[in-house]
């Protein structure tokens, strides 16, 4: 058996604290939301999410959609400008044109 002064103990139980910072930090460096691998997905992703989006748009605009639908979230993908009264509700609301 090995048996460590207390002052052993204390550099060593630093050293395992620092250790695991550093490893915390570099995880947060490749992996966390401002990582570089969210950084390259994005870049990667990015023209590809603005061709769907400019094909919707022109799909929308020849169709004559007001609004399309993207039916795995539930969620609004294109929304005519002409279609949207929030100007007209904060109007009667009192508070004028908010844009």
């Amino acid at each position: 058996l090995v048996f460590l002064t207390a002052e052993q103990k204390r550099q060593r139980e630093e050293e395992i604290v620092k250790t695991e910072q550093q490893a915390t930090e570099l995880q947060g460096k490749y992996f966390g939301p401002e990582g570089e691998l969210f950084d390259r997905r994005s870049k990667m992703i990015k023209p590809l999410q603005d061709e769907i989006w400019q094909a919707i748009k022109e799909i929308a605009s020849q169709s004559g959609f007001q609004l399309v639908l993207d039916r795995s979230t539930a969620g609004i993908v294109f929304a005519n400008p002409s279609i949207d009264i929030s100007d007209q509700v904060l109007e009667k609301l009192g508070y004028g044109r908010m844009r």
